[in-house]
């Protein structure tokens, strides 16, 4: 039966705020699966990306992300259809009427590498021995077609066959894994939800140590590499528990902290996947406040997404502000000492970032990170601990496995306190000048 004409469909979702040339807003992926054959010495990929989609609209036409591959053909619902790629845009052909789910199949090769954005190069990359794929927040299309918005987040599953001896570590859990012929199929499933840019493989010769903790938790990394008790890993496991206690259920079944044997600039976070260098292990705090950091993500970011890239703090707000709570909850100084220490910092930078649209050039700006943070830190004071650690688990519970953006945030905040709050919000998310703490 078509539908009535007089019914209107509902309005299609933005594109992205700040990267609005990825993602097509008139379809949405519902699931991915994702096969890939890889040989390291030479970075090839083969693949086959399975897209289960739904049209938000009538369709004649769809655009997958997808970067320097090289696209041998394409399916839906089985039959070839017509595509071509135009740039970082496969186009293909398809007449799907609004509601219709479809599958697409895009057989894809290449040598991949990290597709360029404002921000510098994101996604798949070459280490001297294996693969780091981090993609914040424009890299996934270097690996596989996709809907890339943050907005469309949809389950993956994920099988990487490469050469007997790497491990490869991918986010979700670990299905199956079979060796043949000198070469090894690694299968892995997320269940929960993932945006593209989460979705992660990393490859290497590793070794697996599992981590005492509330959750299965292991490190991955070189064999010779203390990431034990003598590293900045070494209280992983009571962090897991500590931010258990703060936020609420860990939202995935597992979770894994690569390290690889290449030094890195920064930690990259995945969903239920962590990546860091080899100069990331050293015991000193500027390291263990970074393994706090990206654990933080799993539940600010990941699990909870913002829905445009606008809203960038509230990934990377909560993240720092997590910092200053494990600083706390392992005896070092109080949140509050470390919010003074970085007004102090902040207060002689330029005063011209708006927390609650930085702008795509300053998304990745640390004064979001260090701002956010301390807005955070002043709601606790005004609201109270009580009140404030309420509302952040109440949080985490509302949009677990979703999306949300600030308005969500600030309108949940006013249910837990009777104080009025729009002060505090015009002071720190809408003024560039920087308030008194």
């Amino acid at each position: 039966m078509s539908e009535n004409p007089l019914v209107p469909h509902p309005p299609l979702p933005a594109p992205d705020s700040y990267l609005p040339t990825h993602g097509d807003v008139r379809f949405a992926a519902r699931h991915y699966g994702l096969t890939l054959d890889y040989k390291v010495a030479t970075n090839h990929l083969v693949g086959t990306a399975v897209i289960t989609a739904e049209a938000l609209t009538d369709l004649n036409e769809i655009a997958l992300d997808l970067y320097n591959l090289h696209v041998s053909r394409v399916r839906v619902g089985g039959r070839p259809v017509k595509f071509a790629q135009r740039g970082s845009r496969l186009i293909v052909r398809t007449s799907q009427q609004h509601g219709a789910r479809f599958e697409i199949d895009v057989a894809y090769a290449g040598k991949p590498r990290p597709m360029p954005g404002a921000h510098g190069r994101a996604g798949w990359e070459e280490l001297t021995d294996g693969v780091l794929v981090g993609s914040q927040p424009h890299g996934a299309p270097s690996w596989f077609p996709c809907n890339d918005r943050p907005s469309n987040k949809a389950p993956f599953a994920i099988t990487v066959t490469t050469e007997a001896g790497y491990h490869v570590a991918a986010g979700g859990v670990l299905k199956k894994r079979h060796t043949r012929s000198g070469r090894t199929a690694w299968t892995y499933a997320h269940d929960e939800p993932t945006a593209t840019y989460l979705a992660t493989v990393q490859i290497g010769q590793y070794a697996v140590r599992p981590v005492p903790a509330p959750v299965p938790v292991a490190i991955v990394a070189p064999a010779g590499l203390d990431v034990g008790a003598g590293s900045a890993f070494a209280r992983q496991g009571e962090m897991v528990a500590a931010f258990i206690s703060r936020f609420g259920p860990y939202p995935f079944a597992t979770y894994t902290a690569v390290v690889t044997d290449d030094p890195l600039e920064i930690p990259l976070e995945a969903q239920a996947l962590s990546s860091f260098g080899r100069n990331h292990a050293a015991p000193a705090w500027e390291n263990e406040r970074l393994v706090a950091h990206e654990l933080a993500h799993q539940w600010f970011g990941n699990a909870l997404t913002a829905a445009d890239w606008r809203d960038i703090w509230l990934h990377e707000g909560f993240a720092c502000y997590c910092e200053w709570l494990w600083s706390e909850e392992s005896g070092g100084p109080t949140a509050d000492a470390r919010a003074r220490e970085h007004w102090d910092r902040l207060s002689g930078l330029p005063q011209d970032l708006l927390l609650g649209d930085p702008g795509p050039e300053l998304m990745f700006d640390d004064r979001v990170y260090k701002r956010g943070a301390m807005t955070l830190h002043v709601l606790r004071i005004w609201i109270g601990d009580d009140n404030f650690f309420a509302l952040l688990q109440d949080w985490t519970t509302r949009y677990r496995h979703s999306t949300a953006v600030t308005d969500d945030f600030t309108g949940l905040a006013a249910n837990h306190t009777d104080v009025s709050l729009r002060g505090l919000w015009d002071r720190w998310l809408y003024s560039t000048d920087l308030p008194d703490l």
